[in-house]
């Protein structure tokens, strides 16, 4: 396993962890069954929000929102040496739990977070500053490197795109407002004529075409129901939504919903869009 650099809160005391370097955890971790985090409201604490701030000589600022942030770059990981120490906002971290650290991105907040590489998405919980080594854009939990599948080797070229929860419960990401959970006025119709409304499943959206694409034909392989991956242009930008569909009724659309949980596609939403 390649030996990655994490993020600390205080990087400049390192003495204060017990290990040297940032390791795994030893022995077998199955994250499989391990749920994303919940964005919800919170406010915006002082704790960890300092801005300008320095570190190792270099200065960076906290954003003052996290609404329509979206950005790829370079994702590292950080596990047992920084486990069960204080984060930059005071919490303990947890390198089984779905959290990360980010330069800028205020404190706290979540993000969707993409491996472009191979499709996979998370949704974490960002409690903490880093990564300050190199150009690396996000530093995730060891749990949530699993996830996205490039513990291994350390690194992978990602996509950040912020959730923001209003007090209201309105939940958008990266400046998109996410449709409303099984919205089927009546359990659901059959699809009509084009342009008229129909029920999908959508697995995802992307301010990039390419893990769009990759995501849109992983579905492909493992369901009998036409995918497709539809571009939107939104106040915030365009997006891409992978989408499964259409079904005759809410009863079809569950079942398929069923299948593609059981192959790894659990972040599916049931939804009404035009056919």
């Amino acid at each position: 396993m390649a030996v990655v650099s994490g993020c600390a809160s205080s990087p400049s005391s390192s003495s204060r962890y017990a290990l040297s370097q940032d390791r795994a955890p030893s022995g077998d971790f199955d994250a499989s069954g391990l749920a994303d985090a919940v964005p919800r409201y919170e406010p915006r604490r002082a704790a960890g929000n300092k801005s300008p701030y320095t570190v190792w000589g270099k200065q960076y600022w906290v954003l003052d929102s996290a609404a329509g942030y979206v950005q790829q770059g370079t994702a590292s990981w950080y596990g047992e040496k920084f486990h069960g120490h204080r984060t930059s906002n005071g919490e303990v971290f947890d390198m089984y739990a779905m959290s990360a650290a980010h330069k800028s991105l205020p404190i706290p907040c979540y993000a969707r977070v993409t491996n472009l590489e191979n499709g996979r998405s998370v949704i974490v919980r960002v409690n903490d500053r880093g990564p300050f080594y190199g150009d690396r854009l996000i530093d995730l939990s060891y749990a949530a490197a699993i996830k996205l599948g490039y513990q291994g080797q350390g690194t992978a070229r990602v996509e950040v795109a912020a959730i923001t929860v209003t007090p209201d419960g309105a939940l958008t990401v990266a400046g998109e407002s996410m449709p409303e959970v099984g919205s089927v006025a009546g359990g659901g119709t059959g699809p009509g004529a084009d342009g008229a409304m129909a029920l999908f499943l959508q697995l995802g959206s992307f301010s990039h075409q390419a893990p769009a694409q990759l995501m849109a034909e992983q579905a492909e392989a493992v369901v009998a129901s036409a995918v497709r991956v539809r571009e939107v242009e939104t106040a915030a930008g365009r997006f891409h939504r992978v989408q499964v569909g259409p079904f005759q009724n809410d009863g079809e659309a569950q079942r398929t919903r069923r299948e593609l949980e059981a192959r790894g596609f659990e972040e599916s939403i049931l939804l009404t869009d035009t056919r």
